[in-house]
């Protein structure tokens, strides 16, 4: 039974590997990037960010994301470090640099 199992990680491990370097060579690994940050927003930052979050975008590596709220706005450009603290944590580190609130 312990064979199968290590056969099916080593299954999803050739899958995988597969699947980012074909992202990879269409370039399109920061737009499935960017598209699981949104899919994961408000698992991440919590349902009152999510709420008044209204786009987010990726590009080099710089996550842009538009609030309704100047307030929030305010508060999340005081904690952009704990931001991308957690969004590392989330995604692994790298993915993401910079975080701009606007």
């Amino acid at each position: 039974m312990n064979g199968k199992m290590e056969k099916k990680g080593n299954d999803f491990k050739k899958i995988n590997s597969a699947f980012q370097n074909m992202l990879h060579e269409y370039k399109l690994d920061s737009k499935y990037t960017a598209m699981v940050i949104k899919a994961s927003w408000e698992k991440v930052m919590g349902k009152p960010i999510a709420s008044r979050t209204k786009q987010i975008t990726l590009n080099n590596r710089k996550l842009r994301v538009k609030l309704t709220s100047a307030p929030l706005k305010h508060e999340m450009n005081m904690s952009k470090s704990k931001v991308i603290e957690l969004l590392e944590k989330e995604f692994g580190k790298g993915v993401i640099e910079e975080v701009i609130f606007v």
